[in-house]
């Protein structure tokens, strides 16, 4: 089954490598969607794909990679139809 996850990273994620980290993870477990920084520090995330691959990314956001802290995600799940063809960094 698809689904989709909106989520929000907080802690130190920004000037970490969290975006970069985060694109290649979703790319070689077959995800779709973006990665932004946020002004207020966050990251955010919006990835789709099979479910069992979407739990264990999300696992991976609350670790984040070695040089980040991760504190807190936020992550909102649904089932929305697939709308991305690849994962990117967004701007």
């Amino acid at each position: 089954m698809m689904a989709r996850v909106h989520a929000a990273i907080e802690g130190m994620v920004q000037g970490v490598g969290y975006r970069q980290a985060t694109m290649l993870r979703a790319r070689k477990a077959g995800l779709t969607g973006w990665v932004r920084n946020l002004p207020d520090g966050r990251v955010e995330v919006l990835i789709e794909g099979k479910r069992p691959a979407l739990e264990d990314f999300v696992a991976w956001l609350a670790e984040g990679p070695a040089r980040g802290r991760v504190d807190r995600v936020e992550a909102n799940w649904n089932n929305l139809p697939r709308e991305f063809e690849d994962f990117r960094i967004a701007l």
